[in-house]
């Protein structure tokens, strides 16, 4: 089983790539969907962030406000520094277990591993390659101030909370342009998946056979 990890920074697009990538054939597990599985009441890391961080971070549901919770670790490296050392460790081995059982079940041609913060999470070495999805800055607080309703000021802090393109280009494999339309997105998904499905065609392939 070949497998991807998908990345990039905030409104850069990843999801739609992602949802690309399902449709062509992929496997997805989604680390986000998976923390927030860990998240929810009465688990380990629910009660550890509750322990932690205070009952101010639930909702009336007494379910996880990621929003409240976002807002007590953002711009105090210290608190995020506590909760990713609450939420990281077990979402890798989440994930991890994830890849193995569908490695094992001999059924999944290609995984893809959705992280957000595959690179900052040291989660690189679990994946074959790494594919980035990238816009410009730019584009990102555009995104940002239209979607999720910030300020310039806001939006611009968010960004500059994470790591910076230039680095994150160090480690992909692919890097996929999500600047433009939908359909120039596409395009270079499917030419990176047409590649992979080669690859791994030849990977395939008895010893001793060749194309002529």
């Amino acid at each position: 089983m070949f497998m991807i990890g998908l990345t990039g920074g905030i409104a850069s697009g990843k999801s739609t790539v992602s949802a690309m990538l399902q449709e062509l054939g992929a496997v997805i597990i989604d680390a986000d969907q998976v923390a927030k599985d860990l998240e929810a009441k009465p688990e380990l890391v629910w009660q550890e962030i509750v322990a932690s961080f205070g009952r101010e971070v639930l909702g009336a549901d007494e379910q996880i406000d990621r929003k409240a919770l976002g807002e007590k670790v953002f711009n105090n490296p210290k608190a995020l520094a506590l909760l990713n050392s609450i939420v990281h460790p077990r979402v890798i081995e989440r994930c991890d277990s994830l890849l193995k059982q569908l490695s094992q079940s001999g059924k999944t041609k290609v995984a893809v591993l959705d992280v957000p913060l595959l690179i900052e999470a040291n989660m690189t070495g679990m994946v074959d390659q790494v594919w980035l999805v990238a816009v410009s800055r730019e584009v990102q607080l555009e995104r940002l101030i239209k979607r999720n309703k910030y300020s310039k000021l806001e939006a611009e802090a968010r960004l500059n909370s994470q790591m910076p393109l230039i680095d994150k280009l160090k480690y992909a494999h692919k890097v996929i342009d999500n600047s433009g339309s939908v359909i120039e997105t596409k395009q270079q998904v499917v030419h990176f998946w047409e590649d992979l499905m080669h690859t791994i065609a030849l990977r395939e392939q008895p010893e001793g056979t060749h194309d002529y």
